[in-house]
């Protein structure tokens, strides 16, 4: 076989189907979100680079907390005093402070009794799920059809048995549940937030059904953690149903502004993983100066309301005033603006025009990350998006709509 040609016509295949994913060289500016600079190659022979400034309006930075002063005080003040690295797993290399203090401050934030950080958030659903699900004897887990990639690998890895339910879909979800033996361990694993159309999960309904047929529940609150709730503990939070839930799983990558996942429950459910999963066991530590970052971050956020309003203000600004224009922005119950296309080649059309023309970074959703024939833009706004950022944004996407007669509302 000849392994690079396979390679080379595999890409091309996603090429030709408008899917190849292009990575911007993108440089964030602290103290200037969402603005950056676009280093774009202009002669790939020899390897030279052009700069102009964009303005970001995919990023999951979702508060701007990534250039917050409290977040870099922390961070600066962390490497000075622990150096830049955790110096390995925390088996081995021990257990940095900031690493307990954190786990702390999240299981508070989540109203449990403890925590648990992994190195991302893929990671945290991938390790936790797939040790529930491996050594729970005759585990079953039922699974939201919209659920992330990071969920589904987990629950593939456990080897358990999959049920899949059709997406925030309560009557489907207990006519499966009906079809298990009472007496074995189930989980229902869904998402609060859904990240590409910014639909809500009915959490108390799951809950209820969990209760009646003796289900753990494992909510990702990824996409809500630091933006909803008194606190910023999510939608659970929000909702008052945190006690109900048993696994609660986050992002430190998002609404937190730096990287990291972790999962709260139990003491028990939390030591079980944090003795089985290899995901946790084997992989070296997050930095003590990240560790650091996400508690400042996190301690403003259970403090600060302002951040959240805000956001919440400009992201329905954006969709109102995308809808006025007479462009397809789906309705939606969170800060997620999706605007459909429903063509990976006219999607990627769009956003190259985009960033060429107008200095916009917006990065097109294609399949798999969406069905096919619901490719879209997907904005997120933030607080630090200025009324300028958003006329552009409008004014630029109601004129590429109009040259590529796009079809238009009324």
């Amino acid at each position: 076989m000849n392994y690079e040609d396979f390679f080379g016509s595999a890409v091309d295949a996603l090429k030709q189907e408008g899917r190849y994913r292009i990575f911007a060289d993108l440089e964030r500016k602290a103290g200037s979100f969402p603005n950056a600079t676009y280093h774009e190659t202009s002669d790939p022979a020899l390897n030279s680079t052009s700069k102009r400034p964009v303005t970001v309006w995919c990023s999951n930075d979702y508060l701007g907390m990534g250039q917050h002063p409290s977040v870099l005080a922390a961070m600066h003040e962390a490497i000075d005093s622990c150096g830049a690295g955790a110096g390995g797993t925390r088996n081995i290399s021990g257990t940095n402070h900031y690493h307990v203090l954190l786990e702390q401050e999240l299981a508070d934030w989540h109203h449990k009794e403890a925590g648990l950080l992994f190195t991302s958030g893929y990671v945290s659903n991938w390790a936790a799920l797939s040790t529930l699900g491996s050594n729970l004897p005759g585990c079953v887990i039922l699974s939201d059809s919209m659920n992330h990639a990071s969920m589904i690998e987990g629950i593939r890895h456990s080897r358990a048995e999959k049920v899949i339910f059709n997406h925030n879909d309560v009557a489907d979800l207990e006519e499966k549940l009906k079809q298990i033996d009472p007496s074995r361990p189930k989980i229902i694993a869904f998402e609060s937030v859904y990240s590409m159309d910014g639909d809500v999960a009915p959490i108390e309904a799951f809950c209820d059904l969990a209760d009646k047929y003796g289900a753990m529940t494992y909510l990702d609150e990824v996409h809500a953690v630091g933006l909803y709730g008194p606190r910023g503990g999510g939608i659970a939070d929000q909702l008052g149903l945190s006690h109900r839930i048993t696994v609660i799983e986050g992002t430190l990558g998002k609404a937190v502004g730096v990287v990291g996942g972790y999962i709260t429950g139990s003491a028990a459910l939390v030591d079980f993983i944090r003795s089985y999963a290899s995901g946790f066991i084997f992989t070296t530590a997050l930095p003590p100066s990240i560790a650091a970052g996400a508690l400042a971050s996190v301690r403003h956020l259970k403090q600060s309301s302002v951040e959240r309003e805000q956001h919440q203000l400009r992201a329905r600004t954006v969709r109102s005033r995308l809808q006025a224009a007479g462009l397809p922005a789906m309705e939606s119950e969170t800060h997620i603006v999706p605007v459909m296309v429903g063509d990976p080649q006219i999607c990627r059309q769009i956003t190259d025009i985009l960033m060429l023309r107008y200095n916009i970074y917006v990065q097109p959703i294609n399949y798999p990350t969406v069905p096919r024939g619901t490719e879209r833009l997907r904005l997120t706004p933030s607080p630090v998006h200025r009324d300028e950022d958003i006329d552009h944004l409008v004014r630029a996407l109601r004129e590429i709509w109009q040259e590529m007669n796009l079809k238009l509302a009324a």
